[in-house]
């Protein structure tokens, strides 16, 4: 049976990850927590909207309401990266060769390892940014679609046009897909070697949480009462596949989603606070996490991938041992 080792918080819980396998919950408020032989914290903005870690889940890069963009080791050494005044950064990317990007308002930065940093102007706010697993590209989401930028190169940016606010954005891991949340309640995808589009709608609500499986052969989205995992094996992605729907809940939304790391399962949060896995093969679920207080607003698993770190909008966090 999975065992659960809660951890009772006092806010909202933007990002729960894994430091060198130590668990991380960023909350709302600007504080960190951790799991490092009994609990740490350190105030590390004063108001934070976003954060992300590593590739090498080594580092957590954040953005705040302070105008700061912060990195926080696995020790719990903090530095801070750019600041940018009295404006909010609003989305924060980590990339390739150290390389990490933010946002606030209409402009995107580029800040590359040795320091460095270039400025992208858009016409309307930026509301999300990533970047391609393959080479130095950032896509950004914004009001009626998205934006490529090359920041190692002076070219023009890729401009992928779609009607209505895009608000989160993702690459496929190979590179060949992007795929943006929208402020309706639908994603959109574009397939980059020919800019085809890829309608994903139905959902209930708005879609806040994606995540890859392994190999990049599905994408699992939040956003209904199961968990919507997309089909992107073939060349077109899921144009004209149905998804899956794993882990259905007639009552509750899903509100997180995140993929295991090597095998075809994903740990699926709810609005009530429970927890199941499920695998894509035979939609067998197993119970994780009895419903708690708060939705569930963040997961990740750690590099064993036997534990699942989670967070909840009221602070009800904790850490999920999947082999009991």
């Amino acid at each position: 049976m999975p065992t659960v080792a809660p951890l009772d918080l006092d806010g909202h819980c933007v990002t729960a990850s894994f430091l060198d396998n130590i668990p991380f919950f960023a909350l709302a408020d600007g504080t960190v927590h951790w799991l490092d032989h009994g609990q740490k914290s350190l105030k590390l903005h004063d108001g934070l909207l976003s954060a992300t870690t590593t590739a090498k889940n080594d580092v957590m890069i954040s953005g705040g309401e302070d105008g700061k963009v912060m990195s926080l080791t696995a020790a719990g050494v903090a530095e801070e990266l750019a600041s940018i005044g009295k404006k909010w950064v609003t989305s924060v990317a980590s990339g390739p060769q150290g390389a990490l990007a933010y946002a606030s308002g209409r402009n995107a930065w580029v800040r590359f390892a040795d320091g460095k940093t270039k400025e992208f102007n858009h016409p309307r706010s930026v509301e999300g940014i990533a970047f391609s697993p393959k080479g130095m590209r950032v896509g950004v989401a914004r009001y009626n679609g998205a934006t490529l930028h090359f920041p190692a190169a002076d070219g023009t940016p890729t401009e992928l046009q779609w009607d209505g606010a895009h608000t989160g954005i993702t690459f496929s891991p190979d590179g060949a897909f992007l795929v943006t949340t929208m402020q309706e309640n639908a994603l959109h995808g574009w397939k980059l070697v020919d800019a085809k589009h890829m309608r994903m709608t139905g959902y209930p609500a708005k879609v806040k949480s994606l995540s890859w499986s392994a190999k990049g052969k599905w994408l699992a989205s939040s956003g209904a009462p199961a968990a919507i995992v997309w089909p992107f094996s073939g060349k077109d992605g899921p144009m004209g596949k149905a998804p899956l729907e794993l882990g259905t809940r007639g009552n509750t939304m899903v509100t997180s989603v995140a993929c295991h790391p090597s095998e075809d399962i994903v740990a699926v949060g709810y609005e009530d606070g429970m927890v199941l896995a499920v695998r894509f093969a035979d939609a067998k679920e197993v119970l994780l996490r009895r419903p708690g207080k708060g939705a569930i607003t963040s997961m990740a698993w750690d590099k064993e991938e036997r534990r699942l770190a989670f967070g909840s909008a009221s602070g009800d966090c904790g850490v999920i041992d999947i082999t009991g």
